[in-house]
C-alpha cells in the first residue's frame, strides 16, 4: 500500500481539493406538463414516464 512519505503542506493539499467541483444537474422539460425533471426519472409533477402513468402526482 501507498504510503506518503511526507505530510502534504495545506497550500498543496488544498490546490488539489479546488478541482472537486459539484456539477449542476441536468434537467429536461416533462412532455406531458412541461416541468423541468431530471432524465430516466418518473416527473414529480404529474408523475409520468415514458407517456404512462407510474406514480400519483406529488401535489
Amino acid at each position: 500500500m501507498a504510503v506518503p512519505k511526507r505530510k502534504m503542506s495545506r497550500s498543496n493539499t488544498r490546490t488539489r481539493r479546488s478541482q472537486w467541483k459539484a456539477s449542476r444537474p441536468v434537467l429536461v422539460t416533462c412532455p406531458r406538463c412541461r416541468d423541468p425533471k431530471l432524465p430516466h426519472v418518473a416527473c414529480p409533477t404529474c408523475g409520468t414516464y415514458n407517456n404512462r402513468q407510474v406514480i400519483t402526482p406529488a401535489s
